[in-house]
């Protein structure tokens, strides 16, 4: 995949590429819709299908305060939907740093 994308990755770790996923960041939603717009005509170009149904968008809030009231992350002129986690790796991710549903899992997984 390196040699069809390397012209669209950014530097590690802002731009992750595995398999079937593609894990974009950005400080912003409009940042991060500007990158999924990047990745889609770059994977249409070369004949791959971005899906819309199964593209998600986590926000990880680090700061009490929202600056981006009222914007959402689109594709096109879809809104992306927006979790509280992924699962991702073997672990759960949440947007508010806590670790409860991760916990949660392992032990499940044990």
């Amino acid at each position: 995949m390196d040699a069809l994308t390397h012209h669209i990755q950014g530097d590690v770790p802002w731009c992750m590429l595995f398999a079937a996923d593609i894990v974009l960041i950005d400080e912003t939603r409009g940042g991060v819709t500007e990158k999924l717009e990047v990745w889609r005509h770059a994977l249409k170009s070369k004949g791959f299908k971005f899906s819309r149904t199964k593209t998600e968008y986590l926000e990880c809030k680090f700061r009490a305060e929202s600056r981006e009231v009222g914007v959402d992350v689109m594709l096109e002129s879809q809104v992306i939907p927006k979790r509280s986690s992924f699962k991702y790796l073997g672990s759960v991710i949440q947007g508010d740093g806590e670790i409860d549903e991760d916990v949660v899992h392992r032990i499940g997984v044990g």
